[in-house]
């Protein structure tokens, strides 16, 4: 069943996103970012729409009331491509931080851009750090809110890796509330992109970071709002050994 559930889920969000990628054209050529974002907004409520309707999935969204006003760090775990939609409509005006691939996706990837998100070359080491913080910078006297997963990629539900030096650096330069957020969105949204299982996909979201000094410290803080927040809600946890995490830091 979970490859079905898969299988009428792909047909789904390719259909939608091709008429939706080519409604998107007339918005290009204006080149509105406040249209873009709102187009963008639609398209996430109706690819989570279709995946909690076909995959008979709940989702679940705690600790909304966590989400500071204005801009801030949202700093989440990241387990599939759910992770990648859920935020468009938990926050005003949300700015992910994502790989420079996904801007050549034909269709999708000139609208990424336009709504104002932040591609990072990853190839590019130090240069693309820098354009990180410089267009960071800028989203955030916005008022915009950035989204960023701070170990990197996608890791399975329970598992950790190290945090990296982006969201470290971004923290530092920002001064706004660093949120954190656990999810178990890799149990339903398989990486096979052939799965999809049922049940209650968590996005449960902690209170903002204490103040910190260094990177040590951070990464500490960050870790442990993790454990918290998978502990309490019941999400796989995997503790990390802060010890090692610093070894690594």
């Amino acid at each position: 069943m979970s490859i079905l559930r898969g299988l009428l889920f792909n047909l789904y969000f390719l259909i939608l996103t091709v008429i939706m990628g080519l409604g998107a054209i007339p918005i290009r050529l204006m080149k509105r970012q406040d249209l873009a974002l709102s187009y963008a907004k639609l398209w996430s409520r109706a690819v989570l729409f279709g995946f909690a309707q076909l995959c008979s999935v709940k989702i679940e969204v705690h600790g909304r009331d966590n989400i500071p006003a204005g801009p801030s760090l949202i700093a989440s775990q990241h387990q599939s491509f759910f992770d990648g939609f859920i935020w468009m409509n938990l926050v005003p005006l949300p700015t992910y931080i994502i790989k420079a691939e996904l801007t050549k996706i034909p269709l999708v990837g000139p609208m990424l851009v336009l709504s104002g998100m932040i591609p990072v070359e990853r190839s590019a080491g130090s240069k693309a750090l820098r354009t990180m913080m410089k267009d960071s910078a800028r989203a955030h006297a916005s008022d915009r809110q950035i989204i960023i997963f701070p170990e990197g990629t996608r890791t399975l539900p329970g598992e950790r890796h190290p945090i990296q030096p982006g969201i470290i650096a971004l923290a530092r330069q920002a001064n706004v509330p660093v949120v954190p957020v656990a999810t178990n969105s890799g149990l339903f949204w398989d990486r096979s992109p052939w799965r999809k299982k049922p049940g209650v996909l968590k996005v449960v979201i902690g209170a903002p970071l204490p103040s910190t000094e260094g990177r040590n410290g951070f990464t500490i803080a960050l870790n442990e709002a993790w454990d918290e927040l998978c502990a309490t809600h019941e999400l796989p946890r995997n503790t990390v050994d802060n010890s090692v995490e610093l070894q690594r830091v």
